[in-house]
């Protein structure tokens, strides 16, 4: 049933001088359903599919524990739906009840990404991962029909390679009218020389592709083809199960962290890779994992650059280290060995001070950017990439505090609700949550209406200023990317 009276999510928004945006919802896509409309949109290759998808998780559930030890196979998910709330329950899988409940949650706007669909971009066989793209994205946008003004939901687009990306998206913006695509970025490949040394071996062994640098294909068509369309990518990446996230035991284990981990190493590489200063009209967003590891990084950056820019890092090349000096301070302080050593001058070129190099393009990690000054990572860095956040992370504060984060920067944190999933025992608690950082004195109510409000307007209307156009935000929305500076 719903609620009788005023929910105090419904109360706060009513206090509130500003919409509140949730960036990242999720839907729980009804299985049965997807079967039959799966192999009516995509034939026997989605129906296929579909099925393996959906029994791979279970599979491992299946397992003993001994068995995941024995094959080192990490504990997943169990129990991960709402089930005692069975409103909310209801309400993740059922759109149409979600667009009716959409003001007691006090959600003015809702973006809606997967939660089966999560993966079937990263499928490694190409027609079924085609198929099941193709299927989905067709059969989500017959499920969300007709509740744009408040809820849109995001396409997935499989990144194997950079033309069955430009391909999907092509369909998906053009032929089903989405404006929210979800990317992939970790891309599972095959290790070559494993492949062609011990092919029987291969499979087993994996690298992840993190796209923007390094990897085999030039993905610079792709964000050329979302400028086109103006369309702002968002990852929903996750690490879990993999390398140091691998408890056959404990799914928190391999749960905390994990998409932190994942929208760290794509964020940077796609600053490393120069994206951002070749797409400086481009919004990034990584979703669930929050903010506090996006903080972590862009001071990384700053203080990385500050020791290995192309002009630092001449102050440790082993062609300007003085014999002689160093000989004169072994022979005050070290003793006969140490002194012959050096004189030989044994071991002084070893480890990190060889003068081999590695054959690299350029001896500065940060030439594809084209860092003169540390002001630049502020600039390629800050305005382009978005960070969900959920309610319940007090670290979502970190964003905004201009003292702690190098050049008074504020990050672009954005609320992001995670509803459907286990981690909300109740939807109509999320806004209230996340105001607790305003009722705690860590933010402002300024920084509250660019983390509910204005930050996700900004991550998509930047990029697409019609994106708003035809929602219950129209007017407000428009409003605040009037009043956006103008970024390079």
């Amino acid at each position: 049933m719903l609620p009788d009276g005023p929910t105090a999510a419904r109360k706060l928004r009513s206090r509130l001088n500003h919409p509140i945006i949730d960036a990242d919802g999720h839907w729980l896509e009804y299985a049965p359903l997807m079967r039959e409309e799966f192999r009516r949109i995509g034939g026997d290759a989605a129906a296929e599919a579909l099925a393996i998808a959906s029994d791979r998780i279970p599979s491992s559930l299946r397992m003993s524990l001994a068995e995941r030890r024995r094959r080192r196979v990490g504990q997943e998910a169990f129990w991960g739906s709402p089930s005692e709330n069975v409103l909310d329950r209801a309400t993740a899988m059922l759109p149409r009840l979600l667009y009716e409940r959409l003001d007691d949650l006090g959600i003015d706007f809702c973006v809606v990404y997967p939660t089966a669909g999560l993966g079937y971009h990263r499928m490694p066989d190409t027609r079924l991962r085609r198929a099941i793209c193709r299927a989905y994205n067709v059969f989500t946008a017959d499920q969300f029909r007709g509740l744009e003004d408040r809820i849109i939901p995001a396409a997935i687009i499989p990144m194997y390679t950079p033309e069955e990306a430009i391909e999907e998206l092509e369909f998906a913006a053009r032929q089903l009218g989405y404006k929210v695509m979800m990317v992939g970025g970790l891309m599972r490949r095959p290790v070559p020389a494993l492949a062609e040394e011990h092919p029987a071996a291969s499979k087993f062994v994996e690298w992840c592709d993190v796209i923007g640098i390094d990897s085999d294909s030039d993905y610079d068509p792709v964000w050329a083809k979302c400028r086109e369309l103006r369309i702002a990518p968002s990852f929903h990446n996750g690490a879990r199960s993999m390398l140091l996230r691998n408890s056959p035991s404990n799914f928190c284990y391999n749960h905390i962290g994990h998409f932190a981990s994942a929208g760290h190493a794509v964020c940077k590489a796609l600053f490393f890779g120069g994206v951002t200063r070749r797409f400086p009209d481009l919004n990034f967003a990584f979703l669930e994992g929050g903010v506090g590891w996006g903080c972590m990084l862009y001071a990384d950056l700053v203080g990385h650059w500050e020791k290995r820019n192309r002009q630092a890092i001449e102050r440790t090349n082993p062609n300007k280290l003085n014999h002689a000096a160093l000989l004169q301070f072994a022979q005050k302080y070290g003793g006969e060995a140490v002194v012959e050593a050096v004189r030989r001058g044994e071991g002084l070129e070893g480890d990190s001070n060889s003068r081999l190099t590695g054959g690299i393009e350029d001896l500065d990690d940060y030439f594809r950017c084209k860092i003169e000054r540390k002001e630049d990572i502020r600039d390629l860095f800050v305005p382009r990439f978005y960070f969900g956040c959920e309610a319940d992370d007090p670290i979502n504060a970190w964003a905004f505090h201009r003292r702690a984060n190098p050049l008074g920067a504020r990050l672009n944190a954005i609320f992001s609700s995670d509803i459907g999933h286990f981690d909300v025992p109740d939807m109509a608690k999320v806004v209230p949550e996340a105001y607790e950082l305003v009722e705690r004195g860590l933010i402002t109510d300024d920084d509250c209406q660019d983390f509910m409000f204005a930050n996700a307007v900004r991550f998509w209307g930047e990029v697409n200023p019609d994106f708003f156009n035809g929602t219950v935000i129209e007017r407000v929305a428009a409003d605040v990317l009037a009043r956006a500076p103008v970024r390079p």
